[in-house]
């Protein structure tokens, strides 16, 4: 059995709870810039509205996809097993369409907030999910779904 998977739970070993470091990068973020040095993000005019408007999709993505698992009687829980594997919805344009409306929510605050602080973590927060989470949710997967997930795989990118 692969070594991403709990073989007595079947389940994924998820490392790292999701939101978590997106929360630590949006409050550490805003926490650097008005306590230790600014890092001002000034779009003019167009700051909030484009932070607003990525937030409503971020958490539009968010929604769709948890209502395409409760349709589906599967769970969003990183730590819990799938039951059913969801290619439908805006399971069809990414594998990870939560993860993907979190970046969303990401560059959203940060532009609500006036501050690159919080991009400068993506690179690390990619690293933490990349490695921490969704290779354990893909190998979970796999093992659990096999050639439907492995076909899958090859038709739909992990992000976009």
């Amino acid at each position: 059995m692969e070594r991403n998977l709990d073989a007595a739970t079947g389940r994924p070993r998820t490392l790292i709870l999701p939101p978590a470091p997106y929360a630590a990068a949006m409050l550490g973020g805003w926490w650097l810039d008005r306590n230790l040095f600014a890092l001002p993000l000034d779009l003019g005019g167009l700051t909030r509205p484009l932070g607003w408007l990525a937030v409503i999709i971020g958490l539009g993505l968010m929604l769709w996809a948890m209502w395409t698992f409760a349709r589906h009687r599967t769970t969003v829980n990183p730590y819990g097993g799938a039951s059913t594997l969801c290619t439908g919805g805006p399971f069809q344009f990414s594998r990870n369409p939560i993860y993907l409306g979190d970046w969303f929510v990401l560059a959203g605050v940060s532009m609500l907030l006036h501050t690159f602080w919080p991009l400068i973590f993506a690179p690390l927060i990619w690293i933490m999910l990349r490695f921490g989470v969704i290779r354990h949710e893909e190998a979970h997967l796999e093992a659990k779904f096999g050639d439907a997930y492995r076909h899958y795989k090859t038709r739909v990118r992990r992000w976009i």
